[in-house]
């Protein structure tokens, strides 16, 4: 297979900075080179020591571009590719108004497949390389998005979104097609290429407690997969789920009864979490997922990113789309910073770097795999051109430190400063 040695500015972390210092486990070389062979990351490195010990390979110099992982995007709604923003007024109106009429439109396996390509091809162009997406009820919708995936060589995690009440006739399922046509398609999917399956109820108020328990007993039967849904996202919804589950503690118990709760869990938005609930997340090790451009659009409320990383609870990066407004994961974090900025804390640059690739990856239980500029990991990488736009070029000339040079392209990047993107070992 080729050797490809990549030069450029290097990014890649050892450790978690919102649990350690940020400067202890932050690696980042300016003289930076990164050797691909076989699909996957050989060696990170100098670029002078690279370059002399691998003088067969192919070279690619990026100058003083960034090299870092692929984005992973741990929670989106690929069938909202085309409602993405869209006025609305609160969750339930939104759904109501947007995404339960366009996720019946994903019933025709045709237009599913188109959606599912053009969602990733426009992932790929903002530099994602891996996401987990929540697919419709009907099961080709999932079939769609792997096989669409697979054609780009991509990793990818989803599954078939579970309901069988409180929505359309068109996307209602049963407790026991739920079950049959999940357990099929992790059959069909789960490790296939490089797809990940995610066990997926919507969330509480669109299934019953039978549909929950099912798919609780689906997990316990399969527990490598993931376990994906969404949780506290809304105080409305949040009254929903008191009215629905009179006998639940609170939102997480309507899960932790049916087996759904778990190390492998992951809960989208987590917004408006009670103590207990913080507690019991972080004592299971479960994961939640932090959407911002989302919370925004919808009003749905202001994340406590800092909290959450100090009691301990997995944590990831999230663009929601379609609720979210960007399928940029640079957007993504520029939210991230205002939010927390809003609750009274600055995230570094270095923690939002790493919420957008090495913490979602272990949100997603693909840690070291995907996310991680390191040996071994599979080698999807983002180049990131820090000098994308003038507004970010002037502002870059005055900086006094690499942090300062990136910041400007987390808070005003877009897809113009994704020079390239490697998918598997290959360059798009």
């Amino acid at each position: 297979m080729a050797l490809n040695l990549l030069l450029g500015q290097t990014l890649g972390f050892t450790g978690d900075p919102f649990q350690q210092p940020w400067q202890e486990v932050t690696r980042h070389r300016r003289d930076g080179a990164v050797l691909v062979e076989d699909g996957h990351i050989r060696a990170v490195g100098a670029r002078s020591t690279l370059t002399t010990e691998h003088p067969q390979a192919n070279i690619t110099d990026y100058g003083k571009d960034l090299i870092i992982p692929g984005f992973v995007d741990a929670h989106v709604h690929y069938p909202q590719t085309a409602i993405i923003a869209s006025w609305g007024k609160r969750l339930i109106d939104w759904l109501n108004t947007y995404t339960f009429p366009e996720e019946m439109r994903l019933s025709d396996p045709d237009y599913a497949a188109e959606v599912a390509g053009r969602y990733l091809d426009i992932a790929l162009i903002h530099g994602t390389t891996t996401m987990a997406s929540y697919c419709t009820s009907a099961p080709g919708s999932v079939t769609s998005y792997f096989e669409a995936a697979a054609k780009r060589r991509m990793r990818v995690v989803g599954g078939k979104t579970c309901m069988d009440r409180n929505a359309p006739d068109g996307l209602v399922d049963t407790a026991q097609r739920a079950y049959d046509e999940s357990k099929a398609l992790i059959d069909n999917w789960h490790g296939k290429d490089r797809a990940v399956y995610a066990i997926t109820p919507r969330f509480s108020p669109t299934s019953t407690p039978e549909q929950l328990h099912a798919l609780g007993e689906l997990w316990a039967e399969r527990p490598d997969c993931l376990m994906q849904t969404h949780l506290a996202e809304q105080t409305e919804e949040i009254a929903w789920v008191r009215e629905l589950f009179p006998n639940a503690r609170d939102y997480l118990d309507t899960y932790a009864q049916h087996g759904l709760l778990g190390a492998r869990g992951v809960y989208g938005h987590s917004v408006h979490l009670e103590s207990r609930e913080v507690d019991q997340l972080a004592e299971i090790g479960a994961s939640v997922v932090h959407c911002p451009t989302s919370n925004m659009f919808i009003g749905s409320g202001l994340f406590d990113l800092m909290g959450l990383a100090q009691a301990k609870v997995g944590l990831g990066l999230a663009s929601d789309i379609g609720g979210g407004s960007n399928f940029s994961m640079l957007r993504t974090m520029a939210a991230a910073y205002e939010v927390a900025q809003l609750r009274g804390m600055a995230a570094h640059p270095a923690q939002l770097m790493w919420l957008a690739s090495e913490g979602s990856a272990k949100t997603l239980h693909l840690q070291g795999k995907v996310g991680h500029l390191g040996a071994g990991a599979e080698a999807d990488l983002c180049v990131l051109n820090l000098n994308s736009t003038h507004a970010i070029d002037q502002r870059g000339r005055n900086a006094s430190n690499f942090w300062e040079v990136l910041f400007p392209t987390i808070m005003m990047g877009d897809d113009r400063a994704v020079r390239q993107v490697w998918v598997a070992g290959q360059p798009l």
